[in-house]
């Protein structure tokens, strides 16, 4: 069970260092309305087309793109299996925080006398 969570913790990890790139997130933001080629994805982003690709592989390498070839051109879709993986790791955080909150609140609507 450790081991599956440090790897799990090793994914998490390479996923949030992926998305605190504001060019990578805006990658992901288009690619939720569907694929795209790199070149329609370069397009708004101010850099040349070999730093762009860079960027790429880092979504690429961190499983939260795909990419297929054909002929001349890259196409770039979202792999919805590791948004899974976040969207499950930020369920946990929020119902850790929601317990501590309703701790907290029992605590300060609790009269001293009935702690």
């Amino acid at each position: 069970m450790a081991q599956y969570s440090a790897v799990l913790d090793g994914v998490l990890d390479g996923v949030f260092v992926a998305l605190a790139d504001p060019t990578r997130r805006a990658v992901v933001g288009r690619l939720g309305r569907g694929p795209a080629s790199v070149g329609d994805l370069a397009r708004d982003a101010p850099m040349t087309l070999p730093s762009f690709m860079k960027h790429v592989r880092v979504l690429e390498s961190n499983g939260l793109i795909r990419t297929t070839k054909s002929g001349r051109v890259r196409m770039c879709e979202l792999d919805p299996e590791r948004f899974e993986l976040v969207d499950d790791w930020l369920a946990e955080q929020r119902r850790i925080w929601a317990d501590r909150t309703d701790r907290l609140e029992r605590f300060v609507t609790t009269p001293e006398e009935n702690r």
